[in-house]
């Protein structure tokens, strides 16, 4: 089975990214991505957002995201990616609110009651933190960019071992079957 490569997070003009949702996916196309997730803050994202994400772009299959801000936890973000039928859930950029990992690990078994934490994300803008990066969070561990303008692509992302189609990835990605990598 093929490795494929792919980013998480993303923000467009429908929030507070530079790009359109299109000119990103273009770009991560150029990257040689095989997918990439749009993921807009819930609480800033425009009208017409959903429906202005690309389904694709040419063999780059791009997934339908938001950022969620936890409201008990101030401030604390959890991407939501959709699948098909799949649904990935991601911790995102604890190193951005500075938290250790007996933090980490209380916020994650707290939003845990609403919904399943599937992964953390061990970089900060596309930065790798490796404190996060710990067998003590007993999570599956991915890389982004956290991408907000053009300039901010390409620097973190995560090779899946999946076929190439929406759940089957999101489905590896739980399992941990993909490897990270960094520019």
């Amino acid at each position: 089975m093929p490795y494929l490569k792919g980013n998480l997070h993303i923000h467009t003009n429908f929030s507070d990214g530079t790009q359109t949702p299109a000119e990103m996916v273009a770009i991560y196309r150029e990257l040689a991505y095989d997918f990439v997730a749009i993921t807009d803050h819930d609480y800033l994202i425009k009208p017409q957002y959903w429906e202005n994400i690309p389904d694709h772009n040419g063999n780059l299959i791009v997934f339908k995201g938001i950022e969620l801000e936890y409201p008990p936890l101030r401030y604390q973000h959890i991407g939501k990616i959709l699948g098909d039928e799949e649904i990935l859930f991601i911790f995102n950029h604890p190193q951005l609110y500075r938290l250790s990992i007996p933090e980490v690990i209380r916020q994650i078994e707290l939003i845990s009651r609403d919904m399943p934490i599937h992964c953390v994300e061990v970089t900060d803008k596309g930065v790798y933190t490796k404190i996060y990066d710990t067998p003590e969070i007993p999570l599956p561990k991915i890389a982004s960019d956290d991408a907000h303008s053009f300039d901010q692509c390409g620097r973190a992302w995560i090779e899946v071992e999946s076929s190439l189609d929406r759940d089957s990835i999101l489905k590896a990605i739980k399992k941990g079957n993909f490897k990270i990598g960094l520019r």
